[in-house]
């Protein structure tokens, strides 16, 4: 699923998660083990890996997360980590439930 990512998609990737991580204002345990084994996963470099180590601990900035960035050809590896990572502590509330629709009906359009 990931293997047809650039190192660019790769961040971009783990952006769009860490943020939707932070959806609901707090980063829970969980959710901070799954970026880290995306991280490996995905085998990020060293100043990747972190970048990505800082968006755990600051949300990565809302206009950073555009979904116009996210290559066409890419849409449904970003949707389904977006949503694994919303429903990893396994409480989703209807904010970050909105959330993802309104990512999904973006792509979609």
């Amino acid at each position: 699923m990931f293997d047809k990512l650039d190192p660019e998609a790769r961040l971009l990737l783990l952006r769009f998660v860490c943020a939707f991580a932070w959806a609901d204002l707090e980063l829970k345990e969980a959710e901070e083990r799954f970026v880290r084994r995306l991280i490996e996963k995905l085998e990020l470099g060293e100043e990747e890996s972190a970048q990505v180590e800082d968006w755990l601990i600051t949300a990565p900035s809302p206009e950073s997360v555009d979904p116009k960035l996210i290559p066409a050809e890419h849409k449904r590896v970003f949707v389904e980590a977006v949503r694994a990572v919303m429903y990893v502590d396994g409480d989703v509330d209807e904010d970050e439930r909105a959330q993802l629709d309104a990512l999904k009906a973006t792509l979609e359009s």
